[in-house]
């Protein structure tokens, strides 16, 4: 009596399940520290991810979801990934910790918190990059001199990776090109050998293999 009502917190879950389906998605930003600018989030394959989260006092009621729902909901953790915990290294943070990060765990994360007077939200926009993998490359080939020879390399990551063909010889004469498909028309003796294929992007080094390419030669 003549006290301010409370929050209920028992209808937070109601609450954030409805400003779920008001988000707006894909919008680039990062820090949800309320004092800061916001920007993207970039984190490689496999790293640990923090989601920076500030409240203004401890009677706050804070909640962290995304696009599939609520994954905390102030200590109670909501998710059944092992991967996702919160971190506090002061009473006033709410971060969320996401282990081992996956290419799945990118998209848009919501921290809302409940005040005595009005809710605020704040997002940030988690993009996982991952390293160059050449997933297939041509065989080994032996073809006859003159022939028309096409060479394949696909590779995957997160930027999508630009592919280098190179031709080693003993000579350390070169051969490149930028495409997945290398196409050599009426191939000489001479550009028989090992053909390089690298996939790179700036995450880490560059995934690099080879195939060799055998051409028989008739004399007269």
């Amino acid at each position: 009596m003549g006290g301010r009502a409370q929050p209920d917190w028992k209808q937070l879950p109601l609450v954030l399940l409805r400003l779920l389906c008001l988000l707006p998605t894909g919008l680039p930003v990062r820090s949800l520290d309320f004092t800061r600018g916001t920007d993207n989030i970039t984190v490689r394959q496999g790293d640990t991810a923090i989601l920076r989260c500030y409240v203004e006092d401890r009677s706050s009621k804070v909640a962290w979801l995304n696009r599939s729902g609520i994954i905390f909901a102030g200590q109670d953790k909501w998710s059944l990934d092992p991967r996702v915990e919160l971190e506090k290294r002061t009473p006033l943070e709410y971060s969320l910790r996401i282990q081992k990060v996956d290419v799945y765990d990118e998209g848009s994360y919501t921290c809302s918190v409940q005040t005595q007077h009005h809710p605020r939200t704040s997002q940030v926009y988690l993009i996982v990059q991952v390293p160059p993998k050449i997933s297939n490359i041509s065989s080994d080939v032996t073809v006859n001199e003159g022939s028309n020879v096409t060479l394949v390399c696909m590779a995957n990551g997160r930027p999508e990776p630009v592919i280098t063909w190179r031709h080693l010889t003993p000579t350390g004469r070169e051969f490149e090109g930028e495409e997945e498909y290398l196409e050599i028309l009426g191939i000489t003796r001479e550009q028989s050998g090992k053909y390089e294929c690298k996939a790179a992007n700036e995450v880490s080094s560059a995934d690099v293999k080879q195939v060799r390419v055998t051409v028989n030669c008739e004399y007269i």
